[in-house]
């Protein structure tokens, strides 16, 4: 009968009380806010539910949560096909794939604060290449700071540029671990391209693709470091997404219950809709 050794969780047993324990110190704070109310010196007074009845009640909580699934879907519309797309299209041989892999990859690695700061001094009509090649070269007005409408389209852009390259690395990965007998079968059977993405290509990608609509959904559900730096949430509240309104409520007007509150909500609405997703994707799975 074979022995099954289990030291080896002795050495993963430390990291797991510590990820443990920085998730729920926190966590178990944020609830702790979310049920009481505080006037400072360390006095908290019951609060129940009331915090949470609030935010969900609270016209500026539905209007930045439509701003946030709004810019979230148009994110996922946007950059899955893309991705794909670029994968699609890249070599699977030769010197070419190192080039190809490496440049998808630098804007992956440039820090969040540094993407939301790049963006500004290139969009900013007075000074950035892109206003100065709107207004004064192709003749389109273009002003981030005071249009809401190009506000957008420019936080939409630089999320595209700044991560539309992680779902690139992932459909490749997925692609080149498709054996070529698939390929060789496609083309005996005289199989179009079309045929052959749809019938191998994609149903090979599910997974990968899985992984980064999740990972692209929880991200760009939670962002906040870009779009902030960018814009500020400006002009007025046009892009003052969910994350960028309660930094504001827990730190700006320093409401620290409905701001707690606010943040399970989230927390839970990012969990629900990640868990409702990952569930139809794999259910006919064995």
């Amino acid at each position: 009968m074979k022995t099954v050794n289990n030291r080896a969780w002795l050495f993963v047993l430390p990291v797991v009380i510590l990820v443990a324990f920085n998730a729920l110190v926190p966590l178990m704070t944020v609830v702790n806010y979310s049920v009481q109310e505080t006037f400072g010196n360390n006095l908290f007074f019951w609060q129940g539910l009331d915090w949470f009845q609030q935010v969900l009640r609270s016209d500026r909580f539905h209007a930045a949560l439509g701003r946030q699934a709004l810019f979230t879907v148009t994110i996922l519309l946007i950059e899955i096909p893309l991705g794909v797309v670029i994968a699609l299209a890249m070599p699977r041989k030769g010197v070419w794939v190192s080039v190809c892999l490496v440049l998808m990859a630098l804007p992956l690695l440039i820090p969040w604060n540094v993407v939301g700061s790049m963006w500004n001094i290139f969009t900013l009509p007075d000074i950035g290449l892109l206003g100065y090649l709107m207004n004064d070269v192709l003749g389109i007005p273009y002003n981030m700071t005071r249009d809401p409408v190009a506000a957008w389209a420019t936080v939409i852009a630089m999320d595209v540029w700044h991560w539309t390259s992680l779902v690139v690395l992932l459909a490749y990965a997925g692609l080149i671990s498709i054996p070529d007998a698939y390929y060789q079968a496609a083309k005996i059977d005289g199989a179009t391209p079309w045929a052959v993405f749809r019938y191998i290509q994609l149903p090979k990608m599910k997974r990968v693709l899985t992984i980064a609509i999740l990972l692209r959904f929880m991200d760009s559900f939670n962002i906040y470091t870009e779009p902030f730096v960018l814009t500020g949430g400006g002009p007025g509240n046009s892009t003052t997404l969910l994350s960028i309104d309660l930094v504001k409520l827990a730190l700006g007007q320093f409401d620290l219950g409905p701001a707690a509150a606010m943040s399970l909500i989230y927390f839970l609405i990012t969990l629900l809709v990640s868990w409702v997703f990952y569930t139809l994707m794999t259910r006919n799975e064995n």
